[in-house]
């Protein structure tokens, strides 16, 4: 059986041809999936008997299997298996009118931030376009009947296990997928992209005419070398006064601003002088660039704290009064330990619709 999920509409298209159907059978194929969300052929109805039994015998509609599906009151996080027995994690973000989902690009992570649960593994592999794809077709079945406006994914991030640009072609594919207007049709101001900082891949991303115009957010994390380095190692090869003149010249798209991501965590970059330092190096630019403050979310297996919530906004305050827009992110998915950071660690989830626990 042939796998059609991760295929764009020309690939679909070709493989049609192949199989002797007309073309625009893949152009019906291809709505049916991404415009709604069915992976079923025998209720494909504007195509004929014959056909969708061939379908049903010879095309696959998933590549992840799900595993669980475990809820909180802001969020839910899915777990699904690959082919190959590995597991992904798939967080769905209840905001204020509509859902965020927060999807996975690698098994794993090899950037190794000291205060990120997913980095503990490693990386192990990254995942396939149709993987990174099949995240949200599962999540999108499951929320399809549901009333307006919680019936369709309205953001997708790029944030959760792995370091997306390190997988750059089939990132590059699952966006062109999302944000196809025939199918998916996400728009490119509604997908982020998260990155750590990797120069190699952010000079790629800037050079590339799709990926530039989706929304960029970087990992800063700290307002210096010596602070970044000590818990983001990758510092070391990837400079931070580097990263930052990168920052300053990217090609923005008309509109946008770039987001610096800062897990403020106790006694490590939480000061008041690291605002301070931080706003000196942002306030020249602060047209191009919106902080996202992000107390640490602790895990079990890391020895780091979150800091006191009268010291998270004395550091916003400093921002503030430099005229640097900063929001504070109290991060979703806690209960069920998808929130940012937590994702793959070792632990035990209590099902909480069930009261049973599940191991990964």
């Amino acid at each position: 059986m042939e796998l059609l999920i991760g295929k764009t509409l020309n690939e679909l298209r070709e493989w049609a041809l192949k199989h002797n159907l007309e073309r625009y059978r893949a152009d019906q194929i291809y709505q049916w999936v991404y415009k709604k969300w069915e992976d079923n052929p025998e209720r494909f109805t504007n195509i004929s008997k014959e056909l969708r039994k061939w379908l049903k015998e010879n095309a696959k509609f998933h590549t992840l299997e799900k595993i669980e599906r475990v809820e909180a009151p802001d969020s839910v996080k899915y777990l699904f298996k690959t082919e190959d027995g590995h597991l992904v994690e798939t967080v769905l973000i209840r905001e204020k009118d509509h859902w965020t989902l927060c999807v996975s690009t690698q098994i794993g992570c090899n950037v190794g931030c000291k205060f990120c649960a997913t980095a503990r593994d490693g990386l192990i592999r990254n995942l396939t376009a149709a993987e990174i794809v099949d995240q949200l077709l599962w999540v999108q079945k499951d929320i399809r009947d549901l009333d307006k406006p919680w019936n369709k994914v309205r953001n997708i991030v790029f944030m959760g296990m792995g370091e997306p640009l390190a997988n750059f072609n089939n990132l590059k594919k699952a966006v062109e997928i999302f944000v196809d207007q025939k199918g998916v049709d996400i728009s490119k101001r509604r997908l982020t992209i998260s990155s750590s900082g990797i120069l190699y891949q952010l000079r790629k991303m800037a050079q590339d005419p799709l990926l530039r115009n989706v929304n960029l957010a970087i990992s800063l994390n700290a307002p210096n070398q010596k602070i970044r380095e000590e818990i983001m190692p990758i510092t070391k090869t990837n400079p931070f006064d580097e990263l930052w003149d990168l920052l300053v010249n990217y090609p923005l798209p008309e509109g946008r601003k770039i987001t610096l991501e800062y897990v403020l965590i106790k006694d490590i970059n939480d000061q008041r002088e690291h605002a301070e330092e931080l706003a000196r190096l942002i306030k020249p630019h602060r047209k191009r660039f919106k902080v996202n403050l992000i107390p640490y979310n602790p895990s079990p297996i890391l020895p780091y704290e979150r800091p006191p919530e009268g010291r998270i906004y004395e550091f916003q305050k400093v921002l503030l009064d430099n005229a640097i827009i900063t929001t504070i992110r109290w991060s979703k998915g806690q209960d069920v330990f998808g929130a940012c950071g937590q994702l793959r660690a070792k632990r035990e989830i209590p099902l909480l619709n069930r009261g049973e626990f599940v191991k990964n």
